[in-house]
């Protein structure tokens, strides 16, 4: 057996079993990727995948039980590779960040100008998708580190830890009513049109989740991804805006609109920043968590990664 055989099980696993597609991925042919799993399945005496005709269908008991050992195969592979990079190029090479485009905007310019000012032969790669997109990343090594607001802790494959907390603000024109108004309820938000994320981002959980708890059904006009987009249908008169507090600390609303705290309304969220289980983490890595929160040192993470602490312990 080899490595290859299970770069194309676990691939093959990833691409739903589809054989053309997995192939493609790994640059490489369809017969071949066959002919590989086939002869893997003879050296065990067991059958990986059940098939029909040349089709696989679905994963057997026993190659359930395989492709976990392959997974902890190729996770300690890609180790033993960061591991001789680590030590052959000291500080230099890629550092890999999924995110979502809030993160990306406007919480990670600073650390990563300062992680390259102290690793100035670090290259950061940014890989920008939804919550889960950027949990899978993670897990699929794509990337070495995930910061997100939403999912990443419903994925037992990796390790999150507490980043920092935030807010959701209100945005609105200076002359809308609820402007003045001392204390904005839900359900005076209720009887707004709104804008505000897609139920995938950026704490849209705990928004949807307040109003559910009043029993209040919001009017949603317009939902985004991007806060500055949610800002400009503000500035255009359709409705409230709902964003994250990190969109307007530095830029503000360029005076024409104001913000207003609602974590009293909708509670405080938590960022996350994620690690695939068991990865071996090289020094920039450490040291690019450190420079997003002050709470988070290398040994903190040096003990969560190796389990002499849980993340929920943090």
């Amino acid at each position: 057996m080899n490595l290859h055989q299970f770069r194309f099980v676990q691939e093959a696993v990833r691409r739903n079993l589809n054989l053309t597609e997995t192939a493609r991925a790994l640059h490489t042919s369809q017969p071949g990727v066959s002919k590989a799993i086939i002869e893997l399945e003879e050296e065990l005496g067991v059958e990986i995948f059940a098939r029909h005709g040349k089709r696989l269908k679905r994963v057997t008991e026993p190659g359930e039980h395989v492709l976990k050992s392959v997974e902890i195969i190729m996770r300690e592979v890609g180790n033993l590779r960061r591991i001789g990079e680590q030590y052959s190029a000291q500080d230099t090479g890629t550092l890999s960040i999924a995110t979502t485009h809030t993160q990306a905007r406007y919480v990670l310019p600073l650390p990563v100008a300062q992680l390259r000012e102290a690793f100035p032969k670090v290259n950061v790669s940014l890989h920008q998708g939804s919550p889960d997109q950027v949990a899978k990343m993670v897990i699929d090594e794509i990337a070495e580190i995930g910061i997100a607001t939403e999912s990443l802790t419903h994925y037992p494959e990796l390790v999150t830890l507490p980043c920092y907390e935030w807010q959701h603000m209100l945005v609105l024109p200076a002359a809308h009513p609820l402007a003045t108004k001392a204390n904005i309820t839900l359900e005076d938000l209720a009887a707004e049109p709104l804008i505000t994320y897609h139920p995938s981002f950026t704490g849209r959980t705990k928004i949807d989740q307040a109003f559910a708890a009043r029993r209040l059904m919001p009017r949603i006009a317009l939902e985004a991804i991007d806060s500055d987009v949610i800002k400009t249908y503000v500035r255009l008169g359709l409705g409230v805006g709902i964003v994250a507090e990190m969109a307007i600390r530095d830029d503000g609303t360029n005076g024409d609109l104001i913000a207003i705290p609602a974590g009293s309304l909708f509670g405080v969220n938590v960022a996350r920043v994620a690690f695939k289980r068991s990865a071996y983490l090289r020094n920039f890595v450490f040291k690019f968590t450190e420079l997003l929160s002050d709470k988070l040192t290398r040994s903190l993470i040096e003990k969560v990664m190796s389990g002499q602490i849980t993340d929920y312990d943090v």
